[in-house]
């Protein structure tokens, strides 16, 4: 299988690339990214792009299934606009770019708690690139909503808080459906349920992403 991967230098998308270039499911890596992912295999290749022009690299995306871990955080985009345009556009860009071009599966990690309809910008965020990428019809589309991420070396200090008060509540029997996740964990359901065939949406909640993964609770 040939892999698409968006977002492959991020936190989820850099475990998901070395998952996939571990698993022999996958014989071919296409990344898409601004910059050098840092990492040199023979089943990767690296399309260092502008994701502002997609006539110059619309063409590419093609393979069997197009995984998407793209996002920032509101500091890092400097505005609601900005993060709006990274997160939506780009991720829209490519799942249209990936359909015109026969991909049959789309791959997309959303966030538990996503609404179109919620009075809070990242969930409303988030609800309206599932409700968008649903209306492609991708003849398989799977949809995974982790909780919190725990990341390694994180430089997010709020984010450090909320991991440990939720592990705190989960420990307690509290909020088990907010337990933070690791982010190797999300990387390793998106490989196990990337390379499966199936017809329409799957919505994988918060527990149901351990069913595919190695890690305890």
């Amino acid at each position: 299988m040939k892999a698409i991967v968006i977002g492959a230098t991020g936190a989820v998308g850099s475990a998901l690339v070395e998952r996939l270039l571990k698993d022999d499911r996958y014989s071919e890596v296409a990344a898409f990214v601004r910059r050098e992912t840092g990492l040199s295999h023979p089943k990767l290749r690296a399309h260092i792009i502008d994701f502002d022009r997609p006539e110059e690299w619309r063409g590419l995306v093609t393979g069997d299934v197009l995984f998407s871990a793209l996002g920032t955080s509101l500091k890092q985009a400097g505005s609601k606009e900005a993060q709006h345009h990274i997160d939506y556009d780009y991720t829209l860009s490519f799942a249209r770019a990936a359909k015109e071009n026969g991909v049959p599966h789309f791959v997309l990690v959303s966030s538990l708690g996503a609404d179109d309809a919620s009075r809070f910008f990242y969930m409303k965020l988030k609800g309206e690139i599932e409700r968008d990428v649903r209306a492609l019809a991708f003849p398989a589309l799977t949809i995974l909503r982790p909780p919190s991420l725990i990341r390694p070396k994180t430089k997010r200090p709020l984010e450090t808080v909320s991991v440990k008060t939720f592990l705190a509540l989960a420990a307690l029997g509290l909020a088990r459906s907010m337990k933070p996740m690791h982010v190797k964990a999300v990387a390793e359901a998106m490989a196990s349920l990337g390379a499966e065939s199936p017809s329409g949406e799957q919505l994988i909640n918060a527990q149901e992403i351990l069913r595919y993964t190695s890690e305890k609770e």
